[in-house]
């Protein structure tokens, strides 16, 4: 029989950190446990992903010392066709544990593609209870949380990036939802100006920045606020740090 694909969640970030169990407050202890008793994992940094399993060790005590645990690298730069080579221990009965770099895995991150291949070859999928930036932030913003689409990075080039916020805009508009994406935190300035300047007054739109952490900072205002505040340099608190976009149109 194979094993079970457990999809593990990790932090959104750096946390507050108690000596007993630094994670308490982001991983529930039933899923510290299921890691724990663990001994391949598939990650996309195998150094940040041993740093995790580190403080998973501080409360459970884990089947292996740290450095015999196998983490083979999933990420932007895995060829599809390596993916198959991911899966043979799951399928000769081994359990394993996929981990992103922060929040929940396979949602906007390249393990989407191996839970799909591991659906078509029967392995089991597992998804663990952990924090998701992006629901989080839906649920936060006062916008639609009965209809939303996420869409990923805009694009970087200014005159496409305007284009699409405006396509994205009347979506919203038309039917309702809630569009929400991400950016590369050292442009988020970039973004609100974007979408302060470019979308209708009175659209509404959300930054939620560093979410589960000491620094979490979630704001939602109209298009027409932001851009006063833009304006006189009263910029979130938001540099370099990891941050979702939502706007509603109403």
């Amino acid at each position: 029989m194979p094993g079970i694909l457990y999809l593990i969640p990790n932090t959104l970030g750096q946390t507050e950190i108690d000596a007993a169990d630094p994670l308490a407050h982001i991983i529930p202890v039933e899923v510290q446990a299921i890691t724990a008793k663990l001994d391949y994992f598939i990650a996309e940094n195998a150094k940040t992903t041993r740093a995790f399993l580190k403080l998973i060790g501080t409360r459970n005590a884990l089947i292996k010392p740290i450095q015999e645990i196998c983490i083979a690298e999933l990420n932007v730069n895995t060829d599809t066709k390596n993916l198959p080579a991911l899966l043979e221990p799951i399928l000769a009965g081994q359990d394993a544990g996929l981990i992103s770099e922060a929040g929940v895995p396979a949602v906007a991150d390249p393990g989407a593609n191996l839970v799909r291949l591991a659906h078509a070859q029967g392995i089991q999928v597992k998804p663990l209870v952990g924090p998701s930036s992006l629901l989080l932030a839906v649920m936060a913003s006062g916008l639609s949380g009965q209809n939303f689409a996420f869409n990923g990075y805009l694009p970087i080039d200014a005159v496409t990036r305007i284009k699409r916020i405006k396509q994205l805009e009347e979506r919203s508009r038309a039917e309702k939802q809630t569009q929400f994406f991400i950016e590369t935190p050292y442009r988020n300035a970039g973004m609100l100006e974007n979408l302060a300047a470019h979308c209708s007054g009175n659209t509404l739109i959300s930054v939620a920045t560093d979410l589960t952490l000491p620094s979490e900072n979630i704001q939602t205002k109209t298009a027409a606020k932001w851009k006063a505040e833009c304006s006189s340099g009263k910029m979130p608190d938001f540099h370099k740090k990891p941050t979702v976009f939502l706007l509603l149109a109403e």
